[in-house]
């Protein structure tokens, strides 16, 4: 059984040192006997820093003058010359680096230095950062590390500058995982920061400015971000804006880099996690590989053990899915009076054997026991009637207990509903290898009537199955017919029309075209199992499926929809909201197919002359509380099998309905290019069923849109805040954007009147709330030019 959390502890500088002061041996370096020690007590990897204080000693004197003043001193123009041969050949000398060879580099997840800044305000410490990085890379490339841990972006103004050189690193390295630090949300931007000495242009970090390559004596001063008022404190509940930040420059990042699988995250929880439930969520959709936890995240027990406070004992359980590699740091400081260092990693141990996913995928008849392997994996819908299925795939469909069960309890009510006759007749059509012939008869046998089952079929390769199961174990109580149920005969009318033709997102398996043809076997009272079905949909963030489908690089990739057990998933949409509350809840129905329809016009033989009743159209209105990027739809469907006995793969219903049931996956629709979607924003999604004489297929577009207000000009308007990088931040939760000065009107939707009360007068201000459009995805699979289901 292989674990989902591995474990790694944190070697410092410090660690390195004392370790060769006190003796090493049996083994030739401290790395190499830090690597011993830390796998007999259960760790997998270990986590320190690539360079020493020395190099940082260097690269400061290099590329940080000490004042402008002293630009002509000798020793800063020695230090000018030495930058600029660093700069051409960047190298390190002995002392700089804390490995040196392959086998200490075997066990190490290397950081990368901490005090490099790539996104720094000043254009020469970003260009001297990005060539240290660039070097650092390069080292441990040479040394073969297979993971390196970035330092954290800090600058939200200057992240693209970040990301840039990233992407440099990743086009430079063929093979090596780059992994960057950050935190879930970054508390210090509650508290105001020092004004910027007068020789620190931009860098708060260093005492000079940076030493350019053919630096004027005197460097341009450089524009630096807005900082909170001097002294201030931000309020300790943090806004919206605020908990969005680190997630939003993540984003930055990954965009830049074009979603390289080999960029993932180190989420640190050294700051407390927030206790929004929602912007926790948006983190089980991104490629979360390790988890930083230092001891202090830890508080202690009533017995002085440590101990997880309970949101991030829920965060983490939930975390198993990535399968991450806990980071423990300061585990030796000391810091909880009892259990030692061995105590944080049983801990973790103990949130990973206590997570539900985790219970989930080791218990015996669970979805996530059945599907491992293939969670987020896109598979491509069956084609029922082009294709003809292995007996392998109907072996793996039967496997189901809780669909067949479902059926039978069905046909039992179907069978005790109809009223007393000497013989009723049932057809079962597409009855593969027969779990529903097996199950109608003992919903037969259970009702204590008399009765006869026409078992059809058109796959040439299953109807001996059917023909021995026929012969062996139902005997003269069946009758097999062969052929496609809507061109062959039955002998006579039948009481009820058992199929199983429902797909992921209940008609994308063509179960309505199916049942057009087999309806006409239906007497005039007769009764379809299923009698109805329904298709759900929701907005959906996973840059795991999202790279999944453009890994072709073919249009037809990313316009094309896949079935896919959903696990690294976050669906974007809340309950309701949106300007005048009108979005409709989390997930929103499409469409619906009931059986049998008598409203269709026929043919002499009770067959539809056109498939044109079986277009469906949808226009659905979802609410986004916490930004995040939509990378396509969630499908889903329910359907009604006879009275309250149904199926469903809807998350919020399935359990009541019918859990644990194995046949289906949902449906992944997604998009060509992400689309962001801020705090508060809408979305509206279209989505059609198309259909001509040979093929259906599905097409699906989107529109973002952003709520506003257009209120007479106030003097008493709330205070806005700035963030320390000049953006804007409400002075509510709520996001409200400025009607943009290129529009007319509010326009998209009819407008809401909303009253505001001056604070100088009693009378209400009327102000008229609405929508502005920021964002469109294009119009995907028109006339189903890159996916179809055939006729």
């Amino acid at each position: 059984m292989s674990p989902f959390a591995t474990l790694a502890t944190t070697i410092t500088l410090e660690d390195i040192q004392n370790k060769a002061k006190g003796g090493v041996a049996p083994h030739e370096t401290a790395v190499l006997a830090f690597s011993a020690d830390c796998q007999s007590q259960g760790y997998q990897a270990i986590c320190l820093p690539l360079t020493t204080t020395r190099w940082q000693e260097r690269w400061k004197n290099m590329c940080i003058m000490p004042s402008v003043e002293d630009a002509g001193n000798e020793e800063v123009m020695a230090a000018d010359k030495e930058a600029e041969a660093w700069r051409k050949s960047p190298s390190f000398l002995l002392d700089e680096v804390t490995i040196t060879r392959l086998d200490e580099a075997e066990f190490v997840l290397a950081m990368a230095s901490e005090w490099l800044r790539l996104d720094s305000d000043d254009d020469w410490v970003r260009h001297d950062s990005g060539i240290a990085l660039r070097q650092e890379v390069a080292y441990a490339s040479y040394l073969n590390v297979h993971t390196i841990i970035l330092p954290p972006p800090r600058n939200r103004s200057q992240v693209a500058s970040y990301a840039r050189v990233i992407n440099e690193c990743l086009k430079t390295v063929p093979y090596m995982q780059f992994s960057v630090r950050l935190p879930i949300y970054d508390p210090a931007v509650f508290q105001s920061k020092e004004p910027s000495s007068p020789n620190s242009h931009g860098d708060h970090e260093w005492s000079g400015t940076s030493s350019p390559p053919h630096a004027p004596a005197t460097p341009p001063n450089l524009a630096i971000s807005s900082s909170y008022p001097s002294g201030s404190l931000r309020s300790t509940k943090a806004p919206e804006g605020e908990l969005n930040a680190t997630w939003e420059m993540w984003d930055i990042i990954r965009n830049v880099c074009d979603y390289n699988m080999r960029l993932t995250l180190a989420l640190d929880l050294t700051p407390p996690l927030p206790a929004n439930a929602g912007v926790l969520d948006r983190w089980v959709a991104e490629p979360v590989k390790h988890i930083i936890l230092p001891a202090s995240a830890f508080i202690a027990n009533s017995k002085g053990y440590p101990v997880l406070p309970k949101g991030t004992q829920a965060f983490l359980r939930q975390s198993m899915i990535h399968r991450p590699t806990f980071i423990l740091s300061a585990v030796r400081s000391g810091l909880h009076a009892q259990g030692g260092e061995a105590a944080y990693a049983q801990y973790v141990k103990y949130l990973e054997k206590s997570s539900p996913p985790v219970q989930a995928s080791r218990t015996e008849g669970t979805v996530e026991n059945f599907g491992q392997g293939y969670q987020d994996y896109l598979q491509n819908p069956l084609q029922p009637l082009m294709d003809n299925l292995q007996s392998i795939t109907y072996q793996t469909f039967e496997k189901d207990p809780v669909k067949y069960h479902n059926y039978e309890e069905a046909i039992y009510r179907a069978l005790v509903d109809l009223s007393d006759s000497d013989r009723i007749v049932m057809c079962v059509a597409g009855a593969g290898r027969g779990p529903l012939v097996d199950r109608g008869l003992e919903a037969v046998r259970r009702s204590n009537k008399q009765a006869f089952i026409y078992v059809l079929e058109k796959n040439p390769t299953v109807w001996i199955t059917l023909q021995e199961r026929r012969a062996r174990d139902w005997g003269s109580s069946v009758e097999l017919v062969f052929g496609d149920m809507r061109h062959v005969e039955l002998p006579e009318k039948v009481d009820i029309l058992v199929s199983e033709l429902l797909g992921s997102f209940g008609d994308n398996e063509l179960s309505p075209e199916c049942l057009d043809g087999a309806t006409r076997f239906l007497k005039p009272d007769g009764i379809s199992i299923p009698s109805s079905y329904t298709a759900y949909l929701a907005p959906l963030s996973s840059s795991k499926l999202y790279n999944a489908a453009r890994e072709s690089r073919e249009l037809k990739g990313v316009e094309t929809p896949y079935v896919v057990m959903f696990q690294n998933v976050n669906l974007l949409s809340g309950d309701g909201g949106g300007v005048g509350g009108r979005c409709g809840p989390k997930i929103q129905e499409c469409w619906e197919f009931a059986h049998p329809r008598r409203d269709v016009a026929v043919d002499d033989r009770g067959l539809p002359f056109t498939n044109s009743h079986n277009v469906r159209a949808a226009r659905l209105c979802f609410h986004i509380p916490h930004a995040g990027v939509m990378h396509g739809f969630a499908g889903y469907f329910e359907a009604v099998l006879y009275g309250h006995v149904g199926l469903s793969i809807h998350p919020q219903r399935m359990d009541y309905t019918s859990k644990d049931m194995l046949s289906w996956f949902p449906l992944f629709f997604p998009l060509r290019e992400p689309l962001y979607l801020p705090s508060n924003s809408e979305v509206q999604v279209s989505i059609w069923r198309l259909t001509n004489d040979r093929q259906v297929w599905y097409e699906w577009y989107a529109e973002s849109f952003l709520p506003v207000f257009n209120a007479p000009p106030s003097v008493d308007q709330p205070e806005d805040v700035l963030g320390p990088d000049g953006s804007f931040f409400a002075s509510t939760s709520t996001h409200v954007a400025v009607p943009s000065p290129l529009i007319d009107a509010v326009d998209a939707f009819p407008l809401t009147p909303r009253s505001v009360t001056s604070k100088t007068s009693a009378e209400p201000v009327k102000s008229a709330c609405g929508v502005v459009k920021i964002g469109q995805t294009a119009l995907h699979n028109p006339g189903g030019r890159s996916s179809w289901i055939g006729l």
